[in-house]
């Protein structure tokens, strides 16, 4: 019998995938980036996670037993099969074949995007839907719109100059209140710059949130971060870091402990598609696998990485491809879907705490707004495409549109709750303006717990300074 071809041997992991072609409509918009040939997948146990090669005894790897502590050179004895059949190689699990071929990078036809709503808010397969209370999708459908309240205030607060720096998640609210919203309060999380969303579902005031974007005496980081660098030791979130996909491995670290801990929670670690592209995304992906840590690598898969298209980012099917490769359980889904991206991550959650593995999430989304405000995203695409995200597939609408058709939302409902939203981050926002900035002494402190001498020796040259040139500073604008 002739050996197999590479491509026989693929098709038995292939057969399990359930890929087919894409359901959008000729002309329209795909879901995020444009993958190759990605469906939507409606049954998350019909499609479950991708799952990572599994080694076989077919695969020349013969019954391993437990190792014989007391007699370890007979280890050595141990039986395989014909040394002229099956390769022994330890660092992979395959067949001989004898026919030069190159494995195809498009050999699977695209991962599936799993949903439970479609674009009008209606449940698809009823066995998906995770029969939520009205108050908790109440809370869902509040904590995403006060998000996109306070994101447009704050937004012209920097436009005006009143604060230096500020960044909106118009169009990614839904995987940032679907995934907290399948957390424990316990489980620690690691963010990237854009999941305020999480915050705001675990209850943090709006006090916090301006006093960090205006650093004045009120913000628990003392004025010493740009805005939108949140951190709340108090709701388990880690302080933000300005560069990009450092708390990636940081993360992976922190699920470490808690495995070593037996402490029953899991780490979850957002990031965008463009910090995948980061070798901390790559370290910490296969530091998780190899460890064995319960954490859950959730991609928001906007489209862009600042002015770059995800056409120019990679060339293969998008991050979730790359998870099975490390040896980790995948999946892909509809990140404007409130509702899927629930479903995967309680799901995720529960597995990476039972069976002390990593698990990766893809939320396809879009980012509706420029990068930051210090990006103009006119100037890389259309204004047409940005609409058809804004207007005909936000996980707000749509989100909206399932409360409505429950009868749990109504139009007059919508219009007091928005005025009331508004009135909340308006209040939170002028009581940050009149504050105070902190004591300039404190960018001394919190270091080290006794302070050096070179650090001493320049608090001391500032309030010399301070001291003779003090009259063109706004000092009167600072605690004393």
């Amino acid at each position: 019998m002739d050996n197999p071809s590479l491509r026989e041997l693929q098709q038995p992991l292939l057969a399990g995938v359930g890929c087919g072609p894409p359901l959008q409509k000729p002309g329209e918009p795909q879901l995020g980036p444009p993958f190759r040939e990605t469906a939507f997948a409606e049954s998350l146990r019909g499609w479950q996670f991708l799952p990572p090669p599994v080694p076989s005894v077919s695969a020349g790897l013969g019954e391993l037993g437990p190792p014989d502590l007391e007699h370890p050179q007979r280890q050595e004895q141990q039986h395989f099969p014909s040394l002229d059949d099956k390769p022994q190689f330890p660092g992979a699990s395959a067949e001989f074949i004898d026919k030069l071929e190159f494995i195809q990078p498009n050999v699977i036809s695209g991962i599936p995007v799993y949903r439970v709503m479609d674009r009008q808010g209606q449940i698809i397969n009823p066995s998906e839907d995770p029969h939520l209370p009205q108050e908790k999708v109440l809370k869902f459908y509040k904590s995403m719109t006060l998000l996109n309240t306070m994101d447009r205030i704050l937004y012209e607060s920097q436009r005006q100059g009143r604060i230096s720096f500020y960044m909106t998640n118009y169009g990614e609210e839904g995987t940032h209140v679907g995934s907290a919203a399948a957390l424990d309060n316990t489980d620690l999380v690691f963010g990237q710059y854009r999941e305020a969303g999480v915050l705001m579902y675990r209850d943090y005031p709006l006090e916090l949130f301006m006093a960090q974007c205006y650093g004045n005496v009120s913000d628990p980081g003392k004025g010493r971060q740009m805005p939108v660098h949140y951190g709340c030791k108090d709701r388990h979130f880690v302080t933000i870091s300005s560069p990009l996909a450092t708390q990636i491995p940081q993360a992976v670290g922190a699920a470490y402990a808690a495995k070593r801990a037996n402490a029953n929670r899991v780490v979850i670690c957002y990031f965008g598609e463009g910090a995948a592209s980061e070798g901390d995304a790559h370290a910490g992906f296969n530091f998780a696998a190899t460890l064995e840590c319960p954490i859950i690598f959730f991609c928001r898969n906007n489209g862009y990485a600042i002015s770059t298209p995800t056409s120019e980012q990679y060339r293969g099917d998008g991050i979730a491809a790359r998870g099975p490769g490390y040896g980790i359980m995948s999946i892909r889904v509809d990140g404007n879907d409130v509702f899927a991206v629930y479903n995967a991550t309680k799901e995720a959650r529960r597995r990476a705490v039972a069976e002390n593995q990593p698990f990766l999430i893809e939320a396809m989304t879009y980012r509706i707004g420029h990068h930051s405000t210090s990006d103009d995203s006119s100037a890389y695409r259309s204004v047409d495409e940005v609409n058809y995200w804004d207007k005909q597939d936000h996980p707000i609408s749509r989100l909206r549109h399932y409360l409505q058709s429950r009868g749990w939302w109504d139009d007059e409902q919508e219009k007091a709750w928005r005025k009331q939203s508004r009135k909340k981050v308006m209040e939170a926002f002028e009581q940050a303006e009149r504050k105070p900035k902190p004591n300039p002494n404190l960018l001394f402190s919190d270091v080290y717990q006794e302070m050096p001498t070179q650090l001493r020796k320049q608090q001391e040259a500032l309030a010399r300074h301070l001291q003779t040139y003090g009259e063109h500073y706004p000092l009167d604008h600072f605690e004393k």
